[in-house]
């Protein structure tokens, strides 16, 4: 069975679950489980990690990734720009206090595909479509990007440039990461503020 079988199935019995778990304030799922089902193969609704590792590097204002794992595994480490929802606090806080239903595409990650997919059928599960999944999580981020190499082959201007962006993704992400946590906020500020005014922006 491959793993997009597993991971299938896998939805389909949460599909289940999700049906009897008390949502919460007065929140209900509004989708039929036959459309998650359907939402859920859907690639539309995954981004891979090179495509976050772009937002990342391009500091997309469109886009939020939102961490589920732990707080003490967020504090670890983290891809540059997240937020840290833990998953098990997702459960049992209101959604809408964090995904608006505007233009930001909100992109769950985990060290797998497990917790972010389970994070996806539920949220699409109350209407709200502007939710995706990292492809792999962390653990198909540190492959690609982290472990990313440049043999010295002769490679395409697509490759070439996916390199680049892996490579700029990686040290944005070894830089925030290898900070203390007090300074960790005021990077990111820094940085921001910094596009702003490459931009032609204020501040």
């Amino acid at each position: 069975m491959n793993i997009r079988v597993k991971f299938s199935v896998g939805l389909i019995g949460l599909g289940l679950v999700i049906a009897f778990i008390p949502l919460p304030g007065s929140h209900t799922l509004t989708e039929k489980p036959k459309n998650l089902l359907v939402q859920s193969l859907d690639k539309e609704s995954y981004f891979t990690v090179d495509q976050v590792a772009r937002f990342v590097v391009s500091e997309d204002s469109t886009v939020r990734l939102i961490d589920l794992r732990t707080k003490e595994e967020f504090q670890k480490c983290n891809i540059p720009g997240s937020i840290n929802i833990p998953y098990n606090e997702l459960l049992t806080t209101n959604p809408g206090n964090f995904l608006n239903k505007g233009n930001t595409k909100n992109i769950f990650y985990s060290n797998g595909d497990l917790n972010s997919g389970y994070a996806f059928v539920l949220t699409r599960g109350m209407n709200y479509q502007n939710t995706f999944v990292m492809k792999g999580g962390l653990n198909d981020w540190f492959n690609t990007v982290m472990n990313s190499t440049f043999t010295g082959g002769i490679i395409s201007a697509r490759e070439n440039a996916i390199f680049e962006i892996r490579t700029g993704a990686r040290k944005l992400f070894l830089e925030i990461n290898n900070l203390p946590d007090s300074l960790k906020i005021k990077y990111m500020e820094t940085r921001h503020s910094s596009a702003k005014k490459l931009d032609g922006g204020c501040e």
